[in-house]
């Protein structure tokens, strides 16, 4: 497996956790404070287009790396739970890593 597979997964990860908890304050002021209506809006329409590209490059890691469904459906869902994805991101990193460095170690000189 490439690296840029986990290293673009691994960057949506952490743009997608961002933003959710982004929108989780923006949700606490808009109905807490009942302000910030407009700026809610388009912070969670950013979110959601963030959450789909997230979406295809944690489906494609987990095909590449053959996860189960379990981790997968994991994974996909962990950019829905604030600081999940957080977690989550680390233990993958963890665990793909090996498989980078065995390809970058399979892959020959001045390839």
């Amino acid at each position: 497996m490439k690296r840029s597979v986990l290293t673009r997964y691994r960057v949506m990860a952490y743009v997608t956790a961002v933003m959710l908890l982004v929108l989780c304050t923006c949700m606490i002021f808009k109905y807490g404070f009942d302000t910030g209506e407009d700026v809610t809006l388009v912070v969670s329409q950013v979110h959601g287009l963030f959450y789909i590209v997230y979406l295809v490059f944690a489906f494609d890691l987990g095909q590449k790396a053959r996860w189960s469904f379990g981790k997968l459906l994991w994974v996909l869902v962990a950019g829905t739970i604030p600081f999940a994805a957080f977690v989550v991101e680390r233990r993958i990193a963890a665990e793909t890593l090996p498989l980078v460095a065995a390809e970058d170690e399979a892959e020959p000189v001045g390839a």
